[in-house]
């Protein structure tokens, strides 16, 4: 044999090694990816927290938010779109997870908490995402937040001792607390029926997993 078939000939033996060992990795040894397991609920919604419930709850979607976090604000009208569509199917859960880097997270998410004790949470979480651009590099945040409270009618005297005293630290720190634990480390970070999705989600993604969780 010359040494040229002899060249040729490993050549060809090695590719057949290459493809033999190729399809056993691509092939029956390799394993499917399992299904991400679902957050442990006792983290996820505690007996406190705000939420929005529907009459016939099929979803449960739990965000853990930054009021001052510029892609909690951009999520926030795709959130209240996914909740008006389907109102009666969603339960939303809202969590704080104020950020380090954000100055005025914290007192925002005081303000809301104040306005929860006169029911009307939901109410000034709307209004402090919607209005972020005006009151979140402000070096007096609280001016802003006490004219959204006076927009919902609070009892200002009320409102303004809860913020105060910073009534709801704990309650801020628990959240944070629990986010840690279930591996939050940016916002908005939603779970969806205890499944997490990191990052906001647009519209269409959104909308498609609610329909995946539903079924």
């Amino acid at each position: 044999m010359s040494t040229e078939a002899k060249v040729l000939g490993g050549i060809g033996l090695a590719t057949i090694l290459i493809v033999v060992v190729g399809a056993i990795f691509m092939g029956g040894s390799s394993t499917p990816d399992k299904p991400t397991p679902p957050a442990d609920q006792k983290l996820l919604v505690k007996g406190d927290s705000q939420k929005i419930t529907a009459k016939n709850t099929k979803v449960t979607v739990v965000e853990f938010g930054d009021f001052q976090c510029p892609a909690c604000g951009a999520s926030h009208p795709i959130v209240k779109q996914i909740l008006d569509e389907y109102k009666d199917s969603v339960t939303f859960v809202f969590r704080h997870f104020p950020l380090p880097m954000h100055k005025n997270a914290v007192k925002a998410a005081n303000a809301v908490e104040a306005a929860g004790a006169q029911k009307k949470f939901f109410e000034m979480h709307d209004l402090i995402y919607e209005n972020q651009n005006e009151w979140s590099e402000s070096k007096n945040p609280d001016e802003f937040f006490e004219k959204y409270a006076g927009e919902l009618k609070l009892d200002m005297d009320k409102y303004k001792d809860d913020v105060k005293s910073k009534k709801f630290e704990g309650k801020i720190k628990a959240d944070q607390a629990d986010g840690n634990a279930l591996g939050v480390n940016s916002t908005p970070t939603f779970f969806i029926n205890g499944v997490k999705q990191a990052g906001g989600l647009p519209y269409d993604k959104f909308k498609a997993t609610i329909e995946e969780a539903s079924k």
